[in-house]
């Protein structure tokens, strides 16, 4: 039965907060009784783009459990593509990767668009995509993942800068009929909903959590900075239903 772990958003920037925060989510996960399937860290990696940020965060992120890791709008492909993936000439073509397990295919998208903070899958993402669902068997669940949201999470912050042209998104969806579910992060808040007619789990935030509309009385800041880090377990049946967990971290900061 794969269990994937979902975080998001630790905005790494040299200072201690993020690290500490970080340190604990990775600490917490290692410490595990049980072996994971897969760490998914969907976006906002760095809080600036710079080299010294994804220095740090290969440092951080690091695992006995399969990692992987796809930017967010805080991110620059190159510095990531250099500081995380070990790339030495690195391009600024989308950061797409795919972690096939046992059961399950993990497609991650890079719906960051450089320079903006919107999201969208340009056409080569959403072509490789295909590839990938066309490529695995029907009876294999494929949980797609990105950093923007592609759906409206009535936050009315993250959804002004969520991921656009999704319509297209939700087309390829209605092709393959085992693209189990869609994972995301970027609203700093654990979140559950539907996307073409799919579980859309939103991963809650390391560094912060975002108040809630109904929460934030008129000029408080959006997101709280004393709430603890969770992470989100993502949980695969046999018979393909899925199933999420959130679990707050205590950290040391």
């Amino acid at each position: 039965m794969p269990v994937i772990a979902h975080l998001s958003d630790i905005h790494l920037d040299g200072a201690g907060r993020a690290a500490d925060r970080t340190r604990a989510v990775m600490e917490y996960l290692d410490g595990l009784p049980y072996d994971l399937d897969a760490v998914l860290v969907s976006g906002d990696i760095a809080d600036h783009g710079s080299p010294a940020e994804y220095e740090e965060a290969a440092k951080l992120l690091r695992s006995r459990h399969p990692l992987v890791v796809c930017p967010g709008n805080h991110d620059v492909r190159e510095a990531f593509r250099r500081g995380l993936l070990g790339e030495e000439d690195p391009s600024g073509a989308p950061v797409d990767q795919v972690l096939r397990g046992d059961g399950f295919v993990l497609a991650v998208c890079d719906s960051s668009v450089p320079g903006e903070d919107r999201g969208f899958l340009e056409e080569p993402t959403l072509a490789w995509l295909d590839d990938v669902l066309a490529g695995t068997p029907r009876e294999t669940p494929v949980l797609v993942a990105f950093h923007h949201p592609p759906a409206p999470l009535h936050t009315p912050y993250v959804d002004g800068i969520r991921q656009f042209g999704e319509d297209r998104l939700a087309a390829l969806a209605g092709r393959h009929p085992h693209l189990a579910a869609f994972l995301c992060g970027h609203a700093h808040t654990a979140a559950a909903t539907t996307f073409a007619g799919r579980p859309l789990l939103v991963a809650p935030g390391v560094v912060s959590t975002l108040r809630l509309p109904w929460e934030a009385p008129s000029g408080d800041p959006h997101v709280h900075l004393d709430e603890p880090p969770a992470v989100a377990f993502h949980v695969l049946a046999d018979d393909g239903r899925l199933t999420t967990h959130y679990r707050v971290v205590v950290a040391r900061r």
